[in-house]
């Protein structure tokens, strides 16, 4: 993994994808070492707020230097992130966390899944997945019908939704879309809220497929030091000598058969 950085961005683009949900593109040079599932720390002009805001990554252009983000707007930090506009400098760390070990994938049918704001890192993952020759099953859960990031996923993987309210695809989970339309993989890749994880994780283990889950989970430091990001392992920590792990630094992915969630 490279190097961790901060460095001084230039905003090239905002807008607005859906209700609360921005597009964030950023002229940046850790775009370079960026891989599917990581993600960088993006801090606010306020220099009371020491601390950055993890924004995962939803594309890299390596050629073009590049990152993508997309990001909810959920407090102080995001809503003032969203009013950015073309030539903003923005400040960031960069690249954290593990990414999503795509070398898995080779040879093998592949199911990504992603809910909600989850959804975002399966764009990058499914175009890495494509560049392998592995045309992946996407699978993706939303509150209702705006359904961002439908047709950038549609570029790379075969595209499956569920809706809570049912107004497009599946009605309920992911899990719903899964069976409804009986698909079958040897690996998962998914990211999304708690409950969803969970449900992978109980699904991977029933059927025997291997699955590798990103957490979502509010970060302070975003560099191990703080603590503040655990999860509970099957296996005692190195470095906390507990059975627990950082989900900034030891992930935010992890095999679904490491971790007690």
């Amino acid at each position: 993994m490279a190097d961790k950085k901060k460095t001084v961005g230039r905003v090239l683009d905002v807008c607005k994808l859906s209700d609360g949900i921005y597009d964030m593109k950023i002229k940046t040079e850790l775009s370079r070492d960026a891989k599917p599932g990581q993600f960088v720390g993006v801090f606010t002009k306020d220099s009371k707020n020491l601390l950055p805001r993890p924004i995962s990554i939803c594309e890299a252009d390596k050629d073009e230097e590049t990152l993508r983000l997309v990001f909810r707007t959920c407090g102080e930090g995001t809503r003032e992130f969203a009013t950015y506009k073309k030539e903003d400098e923005v400040e960031l760390l960069g690249v954290l966390g593990n990414g999503f070990p795509i070398e898995k994938a080779c040879g093998k049918s592949v199911m990504v899944m992603g809910g909600g704001i989850g959804i975002p890192p399966i764009v990058e993952l499914s175009k890495k997945l494509s560049e392998m020759g592995i045309t992946p099953a996407a699978v993706v859960g939303y509150r209702d019908s705006e359904t961002f990031l439908k047709t950038d996923l549609e570029k790379y993987a075969k595209v499956y939704i569920a809706t809570a309210d049912g107004s497009v695809g599946a009605k309920g989970t992911v899990m719903d879309a899964v069976a409804l339309n009986n698909i079958s993989c040897d690996v998962i890749f998914a990211c999304g809220p708690m409950p969803m994880l969970k449900a992978i994780k109980d699904y991977a283990h029933k059927t025997g497929i291997k699955a590798y889950i990103s957490l979502e989970e509010r970060m302070a430091c975003g560099v191990g030091a703080c603590l503040g990001c655990v999860t509970k392992t099957v296996n005692v920590d190195h470095h906390s000598h507990v059975n627990n792990a950082r989900i900034c630094t030891d992930g935010p992915v992890f095999d679904a058969d490491e971790v007690d969630i």
